[in-house]
């Protein structure tokens, strides 16, 4: 690959990524949106954590995995509760790294 392909390549992404973010923030300056938006807006970040975390916790190999030594799904399920308790991404991720090391170091 050439170096000016290279840089078109580097200068498409940096702009593909970027555009969509800068867009609204752009467009939408200095207006107030509707409550019902702003309301919705709030939960984009858990939906997307949560589309994110789910398979990795419930499907193991291309099958769904909901046994009992399912070590990760145990795990998450009090993490969730601390993150309910908290409110702390810091808090509930501790939570969690510590119940599998725990896990782990117990033998499961």
């Amino acid at each position: 690959m050439a170096e000016t392909d290279l840089l078109i390549t580097v200068l498409g992404m940096a702009l593909v990524t970027y555009l969509p973010r800068l867009l609204p923030a752009w467009l939408l300056r200095g207006r107030a949106l509707p409550p019902f938006i702003t309301a919705w807006l709030r939960y984009i970040p858990a939906a997307v954590l949560a589309a994110l975390l789910l398979p990795s916790l419930l499907v193991e190999g291309g099958r769904l995995n909901l046994t009992w030594d399912n070590l990760y799904l145990w795990a998450a399920l009090p993490a969730a509760l601390a993150a309910w308790k908290w409110k702390s991404l810091f808090g509930t991720v501790l939570v969690g790294m510590a119940l599998v090391a725990l896990a782990r170091l117990l033998g499961w």
